[in-house]
């Protein structure tokens, strides 16, 4: 699929502000054009950014109905209540769960956790998890990462004699649970400065608030900032403020003491002698955390999380690792089996969005799905199943479009539904999905930008393998961690040739291993371009190229180099110069 290049460009006020960045901080203009980019404008700014610290985290009393919240969790524990903390079954919602379940567990013993069933309970609150703390005689329950549309499970539990403390992060609908807390920086009425927090972060903050009121140090909590680091990334929530903060200090506690649960994982990953990223979370280790509750048991990666016995961790960590394997190989048949019905149907070319249907797909794998197909098509897409009499979807979107809102629009044909601006998860009668699909189609068709139909890469700067020192290499792995408000830099190189070492490798010969230079300099780069075989022989050739890539570095055999890792590539047919001088 072609991508168009965005080029992120300076107005005449910030080019100045670039300048006066690079000589205050004794940087090249490229860095400092990057942190602008980045609403980094002075040397204070640059000093937070680079120097992330703990004591600039917000005041967690700051958040609506903080107080109430620590109040209410006061009294429990003083009256020796049972309390229930639950929370939804992907990382965020079982990293929130096992955080405020160790915090609380150290000071409290009248105290258990669960977790929803994915295909028995489905999302959020359900009434058998109600009527499991009535009669279990929990009187109040912590809510993690969902909550913050079940006004009517809230009630209901109120006739029970349960009450909830909500912690979640998702928009809200107009009328809010009638709990006794509803902590959620996305309130109309909440000034909290941080909106982005995840579910797990705003569980964090509760916790923050009931240490600093009950004059227990905050050094208590910084052992669990590794789980706030696995919820931020596998969220996908802004690396940037307080969240920067949270994860900066989360690697940090991953790197240096894990818990022994996340050690377990790390270790099943075959991450465990190298610096754990926030790419690492992403793509290895949040998907085992998934796995367990798409193929079995969430409370399971629960159990994972909060132990304290090393071979129980290695044991559950071995167990979870392969309900990964066999969620890879359920997803790729799904996928295929996707792939097929949207070639089936004849409109689908013309159609701005996708919504697929089968009654017997694996709900543990439909969001994966929608995923794939999002990135095949670019095309917002939703993936539906039947799970427990009713039909349940995930919805996946691309750069810019709000798919909630997409959602939102036919939320009257619907039974529920909840997410974000990218990720979504709704459940319908399946006598109404044709007419939800026409109308989510019609939403689409009229509000999508046209820019947002196809592919594109923000590119932060052009430059040359001569600007590629390592000075500018150690200042731009300072920018880390990298995530949403905060990509790794993104560069464009024009007119690169092959040095004349580059190669095909792979199992199918697909990747092209590189070996490039430019006129600027004797650099050569070495780069790695996935799925890129097609530009060998035009590579072979000495033609030209222009290149698009992330610098990073490449661990192979205890040896660390850089490499350029190639987004996309473009052919120059008529060469603006000479090949370069070696």
């Amino acid at each position: 699929m072609t991508h168009k290049w965005i080029y992120r460009n300076l107005d005449g006020q910030q080019k100045k502000i670039r300048k006066e960045l690079s000589e205050s901080l004794g940087i090249g203009s490229v860095l400092a054009k990057l942190l602008i980019q980045r609403n980094v404008f002075t040397y204070e700014d640059a000093r937070r950014f680079f120097r992330p610290d703990l004591s600039e985290l917000h005041d967690p009393f700051l958040m609506a109905d903080m107080h109430a919240a620590v109040e209410r969790l006061t009294m429990a524990m003083q009256t020796n209540e049972k309390i229930l903390v639950y929370g939804d079954y992907d990382v965020d919602g079982t990293t929130s769960v096992a955080l405020v379940y160790r915090f609380l567990k150290q000071l409290y013993s009248n105290i258990d956790f669960y977790i929803p069933d994915r295909y028995s309970e489905g999302y959020g609150i359900s009434i058998k998890s109600i009527d499991f703390a009535a009669e279990k005689n929990f009187t109040l329950v912590i809510a993690l990462d969902c909550g913050i549309k079940a006004a009517d499970k809230i009630k209901y539990a109120r006739t029970k004699g349960v009450e909830f403390i909500i912690c979640d992060h998702h928009t809200p609908d107009d009328e809010l649970p009638a709990a006794v807390a509803v902590l959620d920086p996305k309130r109309a009425d909440c000034n909290y400065p941080c909106k982005d927090l995840s579910g797990c972060g705003v569980g964090f903050k509760l916790m923050q608030a009931f240490a600093s009121d009950n004059n227990i140090a905050f050094s208590q909590l910084i052992p669990l900032l590794d789980l706030v680091a696995l919820s931020i990334a596998s969220d996908i929530v802004p690396i940037m403020g307080e969240n920067r903060i949270l994860a900066f200090y989360g690697l940090k506690q991953i790197n240096t003491n894990p818990s022994i649960g996340v050690k377990g994982i790390i270790d099943v990953c075959g991450l465990g002698d190298k610096e754990i990223t926030i790419n690492d979370i992403v793509f290895k280790i949040g998907p085992r955390i998934n796995a367990s509750g798409r193929m079995k048991q969430a409370s399971e990666a629960v159990q994972l999380l909060i132990s304290k016995d090393r071979s129980f961790a290695k044991e559950k960590s071995t167990t979870i690792d392969e309900y990964n394997n066999d969620r890879k190989g359920l997803d790729k048949k799904t996928t295929t089996q996707a792939l097929e019905s949207i070639s089936a149907d004849k409109a689908h070319k013309r159609k701005k969005s996708i919504v697929v249907y089968h009654p017997d797909w694996h709900k543990g794998v439909i969001g994966i799905v929608a995923s794939r197909l999002s990135e095949e098509y670019y095309k917002p897409s939703i993936v539906l199943t039947k799970s427990n009499g009713l039909v349940s979807g995930s919805a996946r979107s691309v750069l810019g479009f709000d798919i909630y809102k997409a959602i939102e629009a036919c939320k009257d044909l619907l039974e529920d539904f909840g997410g974000h601006l990218y990720a979504a998860g709704l459940s319908i009668r399946e006598e109404k999905i044709p007419a939800f699909a026409e109308r989510f189609e019609a939403y689409v068709t009229g509000n999508i930008l046209p820019e947002q139909t196809y592919p594109q890469i923000d590119v932060d700067a052009i430059i040359e393998f001569k600007d590629i020192t390592p000075k500018f290499f150690r200042v731009l792995k300072q920018f880390a961690p990298f995530g949403p408000g905060n990509m790794r830099p993104v560069f464009v190189s024009h007119k690169v040739f092959d040095y004349g070492t580059s190669r095909l490798v792979g199992k199918e010969q697909e990747h092209l291993k590189l070996e490039l230079v430019d006129s600027s300099s004797e650099n050569v780069m070495n780069g790695i371009a996935f799925g890129m075989s097609d530009y060998n022989n035009h590579l072979k050739a000495l033609n030209p190229l222009d290149i698009c890539y992330t610098l990073e570095e490449n661990t192979f055999n205890g040896n660390t180099t850089l490499q350029l890792m190639i987004k996309d590539i473009k052919v120059i047919n008529n060469s603006r110069a000479g090949r370069p001088r070696r």
